[in-house]
């Protein structure tokens, strides 16, 4: 059991629109005949973020939508007392999929490909405290906040963002050849928590199941979204539109995890 964190801040894009808001009520039937919804790519006016892979461009801009959350400015979250934890099971794929097809791009190391987010993050916004990549779906991020919390109650943190990109335009084919594998529709999404010192109670539980698409829950408006279905549901939970703690869960190749959040008095109030 550790001290729940205070949720602060969220900053949510998904190919639906801004924030859970945007989330239609049935998924499959708004997506219609489309498999993937794609998130496109923000536009950044320097030369260098023009030239990093989307996903970079996605997680940067999710940072912005937190920070327009919190209205705080950058400067808020720069410096060695800020973590940063990313969560993805799918966004390097792009980066992957060029170095094999081409045998060139970017990802000279492939396998590095999923540090890409973060560091390109801690680059923009002078983020130089804790760092940890976390690769999977709703269970990694919610690790990811848990290892957050341990941060936090060491205090060796002040603040944590917890971040998570999901692309799947680049490999559409690949998800659609899997499609049994997966939820539908895939929808490309980027989030961010800012989490502080709290007063609540938090605890992680996970097992080994044959753990197939979950079709209901929030999927049935989201769609398929991995690592950042947990940050979506936190984000309509601080809109009043779903009562998400106590719990979040999820379930990923065969692991359901849930993390029992119990609300913080010192959480932001709900926008």
């Amino acid at each position: 059991m550790l001290t729940a964190p205070a949720l602060r801040a969220v900053g949510l894009l998904t190919a639906w629109g801004n924030g859970g808001a945007a989330l239609p009520v049935d998924a499959r039937t708004a997506a219609g005949d489309r498999p993937v919804l794609s998130l496109g790519r923000p536009a950044f006016d320097r030369d260098r973020l023009r030239r990093v892979p989307r996903e970079c461009v996605l997680g940067l801009a999710a940072v912005e939508a937190m920070l327009e959350d919190a209205r705080a400015g950058r400067g808020a979250i720069s410096g060695e007392r800020t973590g940063l934890l990313y969560a993805s099971a799918g966004s390097y794929g792009a980066s992957n999929r060029l170095f094999i097809d081409r045998g060139s791009g970017g990802a000279y190391f492939p396998y590095t490909a999923p540090a890409a987010v973060p560091a390109e993050v801690a680059i923009e916004f002078g983020i130089t405290g804790p760092y940890a990549v976390f690769i999977g779906g709703p269970p990694a991020t919610l690790r990811a906040i848990w290892y957050a919390a341990t941060l936090l109650e060491a205090v060796v943190c002040e603040r944590v963002l917890v971040l998570a990109v999901e692309t799947f335009e680049e490999c559409a084919d690949l998800y659609i050849r899997g499609r049994r594998l997966t939820g539908h529709p895939l929808v490309e999404a980027a989030g961010c928590l800012w989490l502080e010192p709290g007063e609540g109670s938090l605890a992680l539980e996970s097992h080994h199941r044959d753990s197939r698409p979950n079709r209901g829950g929030i999927r049935q408006r989201l769609g398929e979204t991995f690592a950042c279905e947990p940050i979506v549901a936190l984000d309509l939970w601080r809109r009043g539109q779903a009562r998400t703690p106590p719990c979040l869960s999820g379930a990923w190749g065969g692991e359901t995890a849930r993390l029992w959040w119990t609300e913080s008095p010192a959480a932001a109030t709900r926008g």
